[in-house]
């Protein structure tokens, strides 16, 4: 048998939506035997943990039209120490936003190309449509489908790194 796969999850989250996307992707990750699954906030997150990992999700919530500073961070903080380590592994990308999210999903793919990983799905966008000031800092809630959506990314990349498709 061999051994299992890893899937990490970096994720930042300040009202909780983008929170909420990640766990249901751990949620359908860890239904796949044969994959452990690592959440972790980008704040936690560093270089040893993406070589440790096989697959990976990134997970942010649009800010001003770009990825959150804190998964940047993580991003700055790791990039080097991986570079030209973890070339062909897959990776997926959750967005919570507030208008459209592509801009953040965009810069999650250069830096996912940067890294040479391979893009195993489109990143998924929920938007939550917060435009006032009250509603970008009130707490989030996604609905049922959006989650839906999530796990079933996080089990379809589980199930393919178990697999060896990716």
């Amino acid at each position: 048998m061999s051994a299992a796969k890893t899937l990490l999850i970096v994720y930042h989250s300040l009202t909780g939506g983008t929170r909420q996307m990640a766990e249901a992707a751990r949620a359908g990750a860890a239904s796949e035997a044969g994959c452990v699954v690592r959440l972790l906030h980008a704040a936690q997150a560093g270089p040893a943990d993406v070589l440790a990992a096989d697959g990976y999700v990134f997970a942010t919530p649009e800010n001003l039209a770009a990825m959150s500073g804190q998964l940047k961070d993580f991003f700055d903080r790791s990039y080097y120490g991986v570079l030209d380590q973890i070339n062909g592994r897959p990776y997926a990308s959750l967005i919570c936003a507030g208008s459209d999210g592509s801009n953040a999903a965009r810069q999650i793919g250069r830096i996912a190309t940067g890294w040479r990983l391979n893009a195993v799905a489109e990143p998924l966008i929920v938007c939550t449509h917060a435009q006032t000031p009250e509603a970008i800092l009130a707490p989030k809630h996604i609905g049922e489908a959006d989650l839906e959506r999530c796990r079933a990314l996080g089990e379809a990349l589980a199930t393919g790194l178990v697999l060896g498709v990716f």
